[in-house]
């Protein structure tokens, strides 16, 4: 991916969590980011967060993003969902250390947020440690990597 690439970021949510991901999507633009929205584009009560993830999690797994974020009421339908994708790696993050430690030992590339659960301060703070952080690639997250992959291959 190249290092423009590394300024596109994927960003969806379901009506649960609509309103955070139009305040993150506004902080994405602050900060310099390219957010590409994969919806909601209104907020419908009854929309499904599987409609939107999905296609966010294949183009994180493609490169054509460089990392994404899901949002929906908790947080885990998203994270529950991104990770049958292919080449996704995501969790629900609540707290700083994970958010960047994820991404330093994990290669995480998905972020899950709780609309419901996750204050936009809280928010804006765990998307941007995700954001800035960078994969170590230390032998050790090397080996596990390679064994997460290997699970995905069979």
């Amino acid at each position: 991916m190249s290092k423009s690439n590394h300024k596109k970021i994927g960003i969806c949510a379901d009506h649960g969590g609509f309103e955070l991901k139009e305040k993150i999507i506004s902080f994405l633009l602050k900060n310099e980011f390219q957010p590409v929205d994969f919806g909601a584009k209104e907020l419908n009560d009854a929309d499904d967060f599987p409609d939107y993830v999905i296609p966010l999690a294949k183009a994180v797994a493609a490169g054509e993003v460089f990392r994404g974020i899901a949002i929906c009421g908790s947080g885990v339908g998203a994270c529950i969902v991104a990770n049958k994708v292919y080449g996704v790696r995501a969790a629900l993050i609540t707290e700083y250390f994970s958010a960047h430690q994820g991404v330093e030992d994990d290669d995480m590339n998905l972020i899950c947020l709780g609309g419901r659960v996750t204050g936009y301060a809280s928010a804006e703070e765990l998307v941007l440690a995700f954001l800035n952080a960078e994969f170590i690639g230390a032998e050790r997250h090397l080996r596990r990597l390679k064994k997460i992959q290997n699970l995905e291959n069979q």
